[in-house]
């Protein structure tokens, strides 16, 4: 072998073609990892990986540095190394990073009841989506320090018995945002030149220049829906193709879209101006088939519509409908209500390209999740904070007692002041009131920002990275922590100003349980239940208009929990608050909204 050959050698002599399978021998009887390799020659793992994959030659140099990492092999400490435990497949780099500070263990396929009798000896446990992490494994776990998810959603692990028992679960939110954008660009320029339908002709033995005549994207505006990580490297990537960018995002501020370099408008402005029109939200409540038929009547003739975010985002039959009578001259779909599709009105249709959910389906999106994870896993042991902790850090016995019940009631302000703000953000305050105040309320501003996102966002927001979300999104928030407040003896109060208004809401606990004290000045009692709504009217305070909302609800069957109004003084402006069984329509909430006396309506889901 040319290790053993160069190892006889002088140190100036020349050991030349050194090829990928022999750097990888070496690497191994070293006993080092791809990155521990990498630190000890001075360059990145990414160059260690390139190597050993045969594409790029390596260079002599490394070779003749090799036999002084063998001499230095020999003076290495022992050490009590964490056992790491693999119990999905995870991309072979994130493997060789975990091995550089653990004795790692890939054991995947494992049955339920094999996972529990060998997980009390690791330290570490890495998993995707199959292997599902309850609380009996994790209460099995005595050593258990870090979960890791090689992937954004962590429904198979217990949050709950996790942080009960201090574990720690990360995940990776931004493994795939890269190939998500760049897959968005692809179609995008599919889109442009008809490229699957020129290749399906090809293959079909035709000659059809003419017939597949495209548009050049340069100087082109699109339309860049949800400014959140995808659609921030989207939008860079089509000032690089010298589009025009116009962006909406009501929770990112105009200042941080400026900085991407595209031009904050209104929702309405951008339907209507944009000549490709690409949604790069999550699927909520709010957004759900936010692109509808009303929308693409106000389209540009011959816009072009792209969906590489969530199915059910924009309606399908009305896409189907609006590509079908020439409103819209294409779409690309990468993302379906239901997946596999089955039956569905885009499929078939030429003028539609379709893609199997491969937003994320590159292979470095794959590596760089599978070392996102890595990387936190290696923190976490070495007793660093991770980037993307899904649960909060223990706080300290003393300030638990005091912050852990009002955790819950940060989020919930925050959660419904999004749901009730209208028009562009502009600044974001939080006060809170007495004891709370004396301690670090770091866990309660994380649990704010995570309110304000949960309706709008699927990002995890923790004590480690609120700060980072935040500005990520340009926001400013002033915090004031106060003495006790005249009514309550703690309170977190939330005031959110926008383009058109400012919202406020205050909370509190009572009894054990999150109370809303406070809403847009006026003071109320809410004990929100989870998964009722909230039916929040501005209205006139005048006889009778309690009455006629009742009435209308009860023409649509919807079933009233409780009510309560909080006014500014007799005959002046009211809250009506009524909280209902079933959430109103669209329509429903346009037909109480036109009430003569009612100034607006929104639709709060606890």
């Amino acid at each position: 072998m040319c290790y053993a050959n160069c190892m006889k050698r002088p140190r100036n002599a020349q050991c030349m073609d050194m090829n990928a399978q022999e750097f990888i021998a070496t690497r191994n009887a070293l006993r080092l990892s791809q990155a521990a390799m990498a630190a000890a020659l001075g360059v990145d793992q990414g160059t260690i990986s390139r190597w050993e994959s045969g594409k790029v030659r390596i260079p002599a140099a490394v070779e003749l540095a090799l036999p002084t990492l063998k001499e230095k092999e020999s003076l290495m400490p022992e050490i009590d190394r964490p056992r790491i435990l693999i119990a999905d497949p995870v991309a072979p780099e994130g493997i060789e990073m975990l091995r550089a500070v653990g004795e790692v263990d890939v054991k995947t396929g494992l049955a339920p009841e094999a996972l529990l009798e060998i997980i009390g000896g690791y330290e570490a446990l890495v998993v995707r989506s199959e292997t599902k992490v309850t609380r009996s494994v994790i209460e099995r776990a005595k050593k258990l320090v870090v979960v890791g998810r090689a992937g954004v959603g962590v429904d198979n692990i217990d949050l709950d018995a996790a942080t009960e028992r201090g574990v720690i679960v990360v995940n990776a939110p931004q493994g795939n945002t890269v190939a998500a954008a760049e897959h968005t660009i692809a179609l995008l320029m599919a889109l442009a030149r008809h490229v699957p339908q020129a290749v399906a002709s090809m293959l079909a033995g035709k000659w059809d220049r003419k017939k597949y005549v495209g548009t050049e994207v340069r100087g082109k505006t699109l339309g860049v829906i949800g400014l959140g990580p995808i659609g921030s490297e989207v939008a860079r990537r089509a000032l690089g193709l010298e589009m025009r960018v116009v962006s909406n995002d009501p929770f990112v501020t105009e200042e941080r879209a400026r900085s991407l370099g595209a031009e904050p408008v209104t929702l309405d402005v951008l339907i209507a101006t944009s000549d490709f029109i690409t949604v790069h939200v999550p699927m909520t409540a709010t957004t759900r088939g936010m692109i509808g038929s009303a929308q693409f009547a106000r389209m540009k003739d011959g816009v072009r519509v792209l969906n590489v975010a969530r199915g059910g985002i924009i309606d399908e039959a009305a896409l189907a409908e609006a590509v079908k009578s020439g409103k819209v001259a294409g779409a690309a779909v990468d993302v379906f209500t239901s997946e596999p599709p089955g039956e569905n009105p885009l499929l078939g249709d030429p003028r539609v390209i379709t893609t199997p959910h491969l937003g994320a389906s590159t292979t470095e999106a794959q590596e760089r999740v599978a070392l996102d994870v890595a990387e936190q896993i290696v923190d976490v042991l070495s007793g660093r904070p991770a980037r993307y902790a899904v649960n909060a850090p223990m706080l300290a016995p003393e300030a638990l007692q005091v912050i852990q019940p009002y955790m819950p009631v940060a989020e919930m302000v925050g959660k419904i002041a999004t749901q009730l703000v209208t028009g562009k953000l502009t600044s974001i305050e939080i006060d809170y009131y007495g004891e709370i105040a004396e301690y670090d309320v770091t866990p309660l501003k994380a649990s704010v920002i995570r309110g304000l996102l949960k309706p709008i966002s699927e990002e995890t927001v923790n004590m480690v990275n609120a700060r980072l979300i935040a500005q990520a999104r340009g926001w400013d928030i002033e915090e004031h922590q106060r003495g006790s407040h005249e009514v309550f003896h703690n309170m977190v109060h939330v005031k959110v100003g926008t383009s058109d208004a400012e919202v406020t809401v205050g909370g509190t606990v009572e009894h054990g349980q999150p109370h809303i004290v406070i809403l847009n000045g006026l003071d109320v009692d809410l004990m929100p239940d989870a998964g009722s709504f909230l039916l929040a009217c501005d209205n006139e305070d005048r006889p009778g208009m309690i009455g006629k909302v009742g009435t209308l609800l009860g023409k649509y069957d919807i079933n009233i929990r409780s009510m309560q109004v909080g006014r500014r003084g007799r005959r002046e402006r009211a809250l009506m608050l009524i909280a209902v069984d079933e959430c109103p329509s669209d329509a429903q909430q346009r037909e109480i909204e036109a009430m003569d006396g009612i100034h607006n309506v929104r639709m709060v889901r606890f």
